[in-house]
């Protein structure tokens, strides 16, 4: 038995030992003497004190206030709301990497809404060219004529070399972190363009897949131009998705340096 128990039954073992000290009184009280014949010299009465049978008192169980012990309610403040304008999202992104070069690549206007619907186009295997988040490279695409062909110029390459040095140096623990704060709008914005069958998730690594998949392709590289714009010659490259034949177009080796990071996002993610 808990030693609770015995302290809820302390009472009860009072009032029991009580009831049994009457009973016993009245059965076996000495009953009234008899007559006698010799009536004895007078003896002073001595009246003993009754002794009284100590009955201990039951303990008295102090039961806690419940108003008093209630701790007050811990106030949390509402958080403060997510500000996803322009120039927080860019300032917090420009942390990530050298801010000076990074500032010079980055779109000032609706960096979230261009973020979102370019990742879902590259994971459709498109192209959004009005919803880039960086400038365009300032030096045009070149070509140089060898034997009657046309191959692209390795100066074209370079023309890449400042956005993959940017992409490069953006640490990956920092990157997915601010992706994270700004996810909630993100889910929000995609919600409004995207497939319901897909979460942004979902979309994000399927964009890093199409790039990840482009094809190793040795240099030089021939093209030709059908008056509108420069082609691949080799028909497999040109079957490629646009995302594709672009990343080609970066060069080997931002290709390579490219490809290291998306896998190093991806294994993040």
């Amino acid at each position: 038995m808990s030693e609770d128990s015995n302290k809820s039954l302390v009472p009860h073992f009072a009032i029991g030992t009580i009831v049994i000290a009457i009973i016993l009184a009245i059965v076996f009280w000495p009953s009234e003497p008899e007559p006698v014949v010799v009536v004895p010299e007078p003896q002073p009465i001595v009246v003993e004190p009754e002794v009284l049978e100590a009955v201990e008192e039951p303990p008295i169980e102090i039961v806690p206030d419940p108003i008093a012990a209630t701790p007050e309610p811990e106030i949390i403040p509402d958080p403060e709301p997510l500000d996803t304008s322009d120039g927080t999202v860019k300032t917090k992104l420009l942390t990530l990497s050298d801010y000076d070069a990074f500032a010079r690549l980055l779109i000032d206007e609706a960096l979230l809404e261009r973020f979102v619907i370019m990742t879902n186009t590259l994971a459709e295997e498109e192209l959004a060219a009005n919803n880039r988040v960086l400038v365009k490279p300032e030096k045009s695409f070149r070509t140089y004529r060898q034997a009657d062909k046309e191959w692209i110029d390795p100066a074209s390459y370079k023309r890449y070399s400042p956005y993959v040095e940017i992409f490069e140096s953006l640490e990956t623990e920092s990157l997915l972190q601010l992706y994270q704060e700004y996810k909630p709008a993100i889910e929000e914005i995609y919600a409004e363009i995207g497939s319901p069958s897909y979460n942004f998730d979902e979309k994000l690594q399927e964009a890093i897949d199409v790039l990840l998949d482009t094809p190793e392709v040795p240099v030089p590289v021939e093209v030709f131009t059908d008056s509108v714009m420069f082609k691949f010659a080799d028909k497999r490259l040109e079957s490629l998705s646009a995302p594709q034949k672009q990343l080609l177009r970066t060069g080997p080796e931002n290709m390579r340096r490219i490809k290291a990071k998306l896998r190093e996002l991806k294994e993040s993610l």
